[in-house]
């Protein structure tokens, strides 16, 4: 028996209390990360379906995300690819790896995320005619964070369908206005590509006139908001352009994805 009244014995307390709460910390790490990945899993099929606007209330997000097939797409061909294994790949984890993402510089990083990852994870809701809708991960800088999210685009491949970001950090009541619904509603029905193929989709300063020619290609500015709104802008900007999903979505149109 140590006495615990020393300095000795002090010391051997404090060593077993340490281990001892080292090993219930890793041992509930352990335990609790099948449930951890299973919340995140539900997480990101109830933000893409939301986004797409197929979410439903009370019923099953797994049920209703069994119609939704994940692809994964190589951006430098714009062709689809099975060479990651869509269930365990992560596509923030692959920008961040030099083997497996594109460095981008100057003018090519408009939605300043430094690098972007080669194979994309792309979801596609299939209908009686075909494609239904296409949700598409989009990342970018706002204000003060990197926004996450995905834009749905309908069965032409040119209308969105929805959008919604699931991950930042910009103000709330400024920035933070990227999650109003009222906001996010009014993306719903607008052009992305312009008549010779061209991203046109922006965000604009104030409000859309709705009787301006290009306004089906605008979006409503957040009101003191001004540079989350041009992240925003920006991140649509590359992520529907030719460094993004642009040429994926020209060759899905054409059937040669």
């Amino acid at each position: 028996m140590f006495n615990k009244d020393t300095v000795g014995g002090t010391l051997s307390v404090a060593l077993i209390l340490c281990v001892v709460c080292s090993i219930v910390v890793a041992s509930s790490a352990v335990l609790l990360r099948p449930m951890q990945q299973a919340n995140k899993d539900l997480d990101r099929k109830t933000n893409i379906l939301a986004a797409a606007g197929l979410l439903k209330e009370g019923v099953s997000v797994d049920s209703q995300f069994e119609d939704i097939t994940v692809r994964a797409v190589d951006l430098n061909t714009g062709k689809f690819t099975d060479s990651v294994d869509v269930a365990i790949y992560d596509q923030r984890k692959a920008s961040k790896d030099p083997a497996q993402s594109e460095e981008l510089v100057g003018s090519d990083d408009l939605a300043k995320i430094s690098r972007r990852a080669n194979i994309a994870t792309v979801y596609i809701v299939e209908g009686s005619e075909g494609i239904d809708k296409v949700i598409l991960p989009v990342k970018g800088y706002g204000l003060w964070s990197t926004l996450y999210g995905f834009i749905a685009l309908e069965g032409d491949l040119n209308t969105v369908a929805g959008l919604g970001f699931y991950e930042h950090a910009e103000t709330p009541g400024l920035g933070g206005e990227v999650d109003n619904p009222v906001w996010k509603a009014k993306w719903v029905g607008k052009k992305v590509f312009d008549s010779e193929g061209k991203t046109a989709l922006t965000i604009i300063k104030g409000s859309v006139d709705a009787s301006r020619d290009g306004s089906e290609y605008q979006i409503d500015g957040l009101s003191g908001a001004t540079l989350t709104s041009r992240g925003v802008s920006n991140l649509i900007q590359f992520w529907l352009g030719d460094n993004g999903f642009a040429p994926f979505l020209v060759k899905l149109k054409e059937g040669e994805a």
